[in-house]
């Protein structure tokens, strides 16, 4: 074979180089360019306020906002390893010792619904004055918590921010005349996010249950209510580590461990999962692919034994107990849910048997935000 002149070597170099130098450049433009890319939500959350001729309802004025010490009886006090056996007692002591909390994630939500399906904007008003009141107390960020108030932040952050975006995206800007406000409150999300970040992160693999997948749900509504690429990662590699958990018969192992109430708590373990990936999805990144389709065998999993949960039953040792899946917003990820897979025709009859689906703690109206038409048929 004929060798290559030494002297045209530095040519073809330097000719090879210039060509892909541009290959070089485009692709680091185009990194550049998705790292700089905003963050979005799914597209049904720049929908339009409604403009309904119907009276303004009243606002009541903000609960008092809780700034002391997140240190909360849990609902499952005494219980053993599964926690799975009520205490009515320690439930009752919850209730009473977070009721300023729940006024506030519930009364806010209903605020939003009701600006969002009719124009009403005093109930817009009312909502950012009780989150504005609660931002400017500081409120739920006491460094001293036990798990319970640890779990209590990050649901009502998930709740809060995940309104708000309805607000936020929407193509009428409803917060246009409300800067100081809206930053405000976008300020003390990214406080309570990056709170919650520390709260849940670094966990050995045993203790990483629904907890760690509502926290990843909270800190991916705020990272797209702030623009705040970190807490976005952050939210998608809480997933990963949830996905990569489900076993090849759609079990989640740490989720079976609560015996009796094991198929209720993989159901509750779906809403934040579906959500975080619909997001993520939203920007570019598409996790249903995560360890071999994991989001849809537990799906799967869930959706199969609903009704008849011999497999939990004997995974478990015990007989499921299925007061929960008789709450039909209990399945309100269904929505988000057949937007990222083609469901068949029996999980589409059970998403329309079921639904539409409101639960504050996925912002309010969720079957509108991911199937508009089908909530507004309804």
């Amino acid at each position: 074979m004929q060798g290559v002149n030494p002297t045209t070597r530095p040519r073809y170099a330097s000719l090879s180089r210039w060509l892909w130098l541009p290959c070089v450049l485009g692709a680091g433009l185009l990194a550049q360019t998705a790292l700089a890319a905003p963050l979005v939500p799914p597209s049904g959350y720049y929908a339009a306020v409604e403009q309904r001729d119907k009276p303004s309802r009243s606002c009541d004025a903000p609960p008092k906002p809780y700034t002391a010490k997140l240190d909360f009886r849990s609902k499952y006090e005494g219980s053993d390893s599964a926690r799975a056996t009520l205490n009515k007692s320690s439930e009752k002591a919850f209730r009473e010792s977070t009721a300023d909390i729940t006024k506030l994630e519930r009364g806010v939500n209903r605020q939003i619904l009701n600006y969002m399906r009719g124009g009403d904007r005093q109930q817009l008003e009312c909502a950012l004055n009780w989150m504005s009141t609660w931002a400017q107390a500081d409120a739920l960020m006491s460094p001293e918590y036990n798990h319970t108030g640890k779990s209590i932040r990050k649901w009502a952050l998930g709740t809060l921010s995940s309104g708000y975006l309805r607000l936020k995206f929407s193509e009428s800007r409803p917060l246009a005349p409300y800067a100081e406000q809206s930053k405000l409150i976008e300020d003390w999300f990214v406080r309570m996010a990056e709170q919650t970040v520390h709260d849940w992160s670094d966990l050995p693999l045993r203790k990483i249950n629904n907890h760690s997948y509502w926290a990843a749900w909270s800190v991916m509504a705020t990272a797209v209510a702030s623009d705040r690429r970190d807490l976005f990662d952050w939210a998608v590699e809480q997933f990963r580590v949830g996905a990569n958990q489900v076993d090849e018969q759609g079990f989640l192992p740490n989720e079976l461990k609560r015996r009796q109430r094991a198929l209720a708590y993989h159901n509750y373990s779906l809403p934040p999962l579906v959500m975080v990936a619909a997001f993520a999805q939203a920007n570019g990144v598409d996790l249903r692919g995560e360890n071999h389709g994991a989001l849809k065998r537990l799906a799967e999993r869930v959706l199969d034994d609903m009704e008849k949960p011999d497999d939990f039953n004997k995974r478990t040792g015990q007989k499921q107990d299925m007061e929960e899946l008789h709450k039909h917003f209990k399945f309100a990820w269904l929505a988000p849910y057949c937007t990222l897979y083609d469901c068949t025709p029996l999980t589409r009859e059970r998403e329309q048997k079921m639904g539409p689906f409101q639960t504050f703690r996925l912002g309010g109206d969720v079957s509108q935000v991911f199937n508009p038409k089908k909530a507004d048929d309804s």
